[in-house]
């Protein structure tokens, strides 16, 4: 009499449902998948286009100098843009620090006007990713987690800042050391060079 055929051992046969459970991933791990898979509006790589390359012969009045972005409904898009233009008179440092609220998560592009010691007037993109400590706790792990998103978007960027506590911008001279450059000038301001506001 033949024996019965022997059934390939497949260890998964002996595990309970408990245990095939706890091989699942947790749910704080399923959740920062879903957060970092934030997508990027299409017209955010436009702006940062037309910022990144400022033609000679363009109207400097219609030039870009700040981009505010938000993300909802899965989606990072711009929520403000603010253009020379609207800006004329105006301390752009400041207004920028400005429209950084207390409670609310943003990211921000900024063309940030500078003179260095050798008397070099320059112009460079300042990405800001905005943190608050009194945002809601899963809001600032969604823009935490996003960010990266915005970053493959914004290649060859030179500086990037995050910020959790607006006394990191209580001056221009703070922010002009973040910048990493021996600026004497922000936005037609004074500023003290990094060294002596250090030793001061």
């Amino acid at each position: 009499m033949s024996q019965p055929a022997l059934l390939p051992y497949d260890p998964l046969s002996i595990l309970t449902a408990a245990a095939i459970f706890s091989l699942l991933p947790a749910p704080s791990q399923i959740t920062s998948k879903m957060a970092s898979g934030v997508k990027v509006a299409d017209q955010v790589k436009d702006l940062y286009n037309e910022m990144k390359v400022v033609k000679n012969d363009a109207d400097q009045m219609d030039r870009i100098r700040l981009v505010v972005f938000k993300i909802g409904n899965g989606l990072i898009d711009m929520e403000k843009i603010f253009r020379q233009k609207e800006m004329e008179d105006t301390d752009v440092f400041k207004f920028f620090v400005g429209l950084l609220k207390p409670d609310e998560c943003r990211y921000m592009l900024y063309d940030c006007h500078f003179e260095t010691k050798e008397s070099l007037k320059k112009e460079e993109l300042v990405f800001v990713m905005w943190a608050p400590e009194n945002a809601p706790v899963k809001e600032k792990m969604n823009y935490a987690s996003s960010k990266e998103s915005m970053r493959k978007i914004l290649t060859g960027i030179k500086h990037q800042l995050q910020v959790n506590d607006l006394a990191d911008l209580s001056n221009r001279d703070s922010f002009a050391a973040e910048m990493g450059k021996d600026i004497i000038t922000l936005e037609g301001h004074a500023v003290q060079p990094a060294s002596k506001s250090k030793s001061s």
